[in-house]
């Protein structure tokens, strides 16, 4: 059963290898003459006097080498970059802030104050590029409520991270405490031309919801806000400064679609779910497993999410008796802090699964396109059959690391710790679960 964690482990390699942004950019957003194509429109480039770029998220260094590459010689661009690592090359006319993830830090801050002030300079002749993947919520912030400071706002996020909420509720939180998400950056640049360029971590249809949604239309209302504080029992951990604003009822509603500011707005996914699935699917293919895809799962609690994907796998084998078969999914399970450990949801999935698979034939990887998996240095984790009776034998009790959430310890103790060091990319979490017959 050694082999299919080998071969696991291979699989999620070579879909990271697959998903190269430079080179998507280039194919999706081709320069014809003077003429940006966009696929549902052209932008022509020699009436724009200026380019400014806002890249935000963990894969701004790659999205914003890919965009210089893609721009005529002739057209020069400058910038803000906020991303929780440094890049190779710094980029000349860019301003770089090494921003916290998943905790806001001062250069979150200064980044965010940067970028407004870029963007306020703009105008009609401008055209400003906003580069957005994962991670970016917390890279780039800056709270609504002047009387909030930074610490407030990183105790805000602590309790927002750890509340067990979906994303999208926690979203729709930020949303509404910012001064620039839900549409608020797009505001800020309200004459100029915009283009959103996406490598989103969200489900389709869902795009406003990556690093909140900066440049787009926000559907969401105060009232949902002030509901959602109250369902997950968050008034109480809020920063004083934060509760006296709210109560005092001077939450503003967020541009909402049809706000003159996205007039001349377009949005543009490079790379996304289906993207991940293609390289993955062909990489699971390429080791002699039938592979199918789900993504039901998507922000499922993390032992539910378990127990259904292992219920498919059987039922995948059932149908193809005598093959090795493999169920990919993708997408973030809901995985609350109970505990001081160290680890993630993918960890902490995988974690879910040790007694499930416990002698059976079965494998199963779960980790971060991003290389990050919550407070661990890892991406994720991977198991098979035997992982449980190794973690006895040398003390370890699953439910107890669970308790915890501590299953970055468990694994690296089993030498099954998934190490690939932050990727540059983020799309989303991905998960193989392997079944030979």
């Amino acid at each position: 059963m050694t082999s299919g964690k080998h071969h696991a482990r291979q699989m999620f390699e070579q879909t990271l290898t697959s998903i190269d942004i430079p080179r998507m950019m280039e194919w999706k957003l081709p320069l014809q003459g003077t003429q940006l194509i966009l696929p549902e429109c052209c932008v022509e480039l020699s009436g724009i006097s200026r380019v400014c770029v806002v890249a935000i998220g963990k894969a701004s260094h790659a999205m914003v080498r890919g965009l210089l590459n893609i721009l005529p010689p002739n057209v020069s661009a400058s910038g803000i970059v906020a991303a929780p690592t440094s890049p190779v090359q710094r980029e000349r006319d860019f301003a770089y802030f090494l921003a916290g993830h998943p905790i806001p830090n001062a250069d979150s801050w200064n980044a965010a104050e940067a970028i407004l002030r870029l963007l306020q300079s703009t105008d009609e002749h401008t055209l400003v590029f906003f580069l957005l993947s994962g991670g970016g919520s917390a890279l780039v912030e800056l709270p609504l409520v002047a009387s909030m400071t930074l610490q407030d706002v990183q105790s805000l996020y602590q309790t927002l991270v750890t509340c067990g909420a979906p994303i999208e509720a926690i979203n729709t939180v930020r949303r509404h405490l910012s001064a620039v998400k839900g549409g608020r950056l797009a505001v800020a640049a309200s004459r100029s031309r915009k283009i959103t360029l996406a490598v989103t971590d969200v489900p389709l249809g869902k795009e406003n919801a990556l690093a909140s949604g900066p440049s787009l239309p926000d559907p969401s209302t105060v009232a949902e806000t002030r509901s959602l504080l109250e369902q997950y029992k968050l008034f109480a951990q809020l920063p004083e400064s934060c509760l006296r604003w709210i109560e005092a009822g001077e939450m503003l509603e967020t541009p909402k679609p049809g706000d003159a500011a996205f007039a001349n707005n377009h949005f543009v996914l490079l790379l996304g779910m289906d993207d991940l699935f293609h390289a993955a699917h062909h990489a699971v293919e390429a080791k002699g497993y039938l592979a199918c895809c789900d993504n039901s799962t998507d922000d499922w609690p993390v032992e539910r999410a378990a127990s259904s994907l292992l219920e498919q796998l059987d039922a995948w084998q059932a149908e193809n008796r005598g093959q090795r078969v493999a169920l990919i999914a993708d997408g973030e399970v809901s995985s609350p802090v109970t505990g001081n450990g160290i680890g993630g949801r993918n960890s902490t999935f995988v974690l879910a699964c040790v007694e499930k698979i416990a002698r059976r034939k079965i494998t199963v990887l779960s980790a971060g396109t991003d290389g990050i998996d919550g407070n661990s240095p890892a991406a994720g984790a991977v198991a098979n059959g035997e992982t449980l009776g190794r973690a006895q034998a040398l003390g370890l009790d699953p439910a107890a690391a669970f308790r915890r959430s501590d299953a970055y310890t468990f694994f690296q103790k089993l030498d099954d710790a998934v190490v690939t060091g932050p990727t540059g990319n983020n799309l989303r979490d991905l998960r193989i679960l392997l079944s030979e017959p």
